[in-house]
């Protein structure tokens, strides 16, 4: 089989993966590891393989990894700085918008870039943002409060980040 070698950013470190030709940023992502990029539809319409490239929510099944050359890619393996979550992952955790969790990784990094673009989004933006994601547990209402939520934090004090520890 034919491959070519594309070099980008992962998570803000510099990765060259070895690419088929036709193959999709969601293969290769997993393929090396970034099981937090689901597997669902392959359709680009359930948002579970969302990652950011270059800021910008990108449905992984839909995107050839070669298109990817030259740019940062977030997973959510990427949006907590070590065992310090980030501000949306604690939001989901703490409203409960973390059910069987398979869509919550999409949610989280598109809430992340919706917020990065837009720090105080209204009820209307964050929905349109989660309507990106098919979720059969939480009823969007939980992750648009957790969404909020983080605005709201963000706009008395600044992004905030703490820590959760695993155990």
């Amino acid at each position: 089989m034919k491959t070519m070698e594309v070099r980008l950013k992962v998570n803000g470190e510099g990765k060259q993966f070895a690419v088929a030709p036709g193959e999709v940023l969601l293969d290769v992502l997993r393929r090396e590891g970034y099981f937090g990029v689901k597997r669902g539809c392959e359709k680009g319409e359930c948002g579970a393989c969302t990652v950011l490239v270059n800021g910008r929510p990108v449905n992984s099944c839909l995107m050839f990894a070669a298109q990817a050359e030259g740019a940062e890619v977030l997973t959510i393996e990427g949006v907590a700085h070590g065992d310090v979550l980030d501000p949306v992952q604690e939001a989901f955790l703490d409203s409960g918008a973390v059910q069987c969790g398979f869509c919550t990784s999409g949610m989280i990094v598109s809430a992340r870039a919706l917020l990065d673009r837009r720090p105080d989004p209204t009820e209307e933006e964050v929905r349109e943002v989660m309507a990106g994601h098919f979720c059969r547990c939480t009823g969007y209402l939980k992750p648009v409060e957790a969404v909020l939520a983080v605005a709201r934090k963000t706009k008395r004090g600044g992004r905030k980040q703490t820590a959760r520890v695993a155990r």
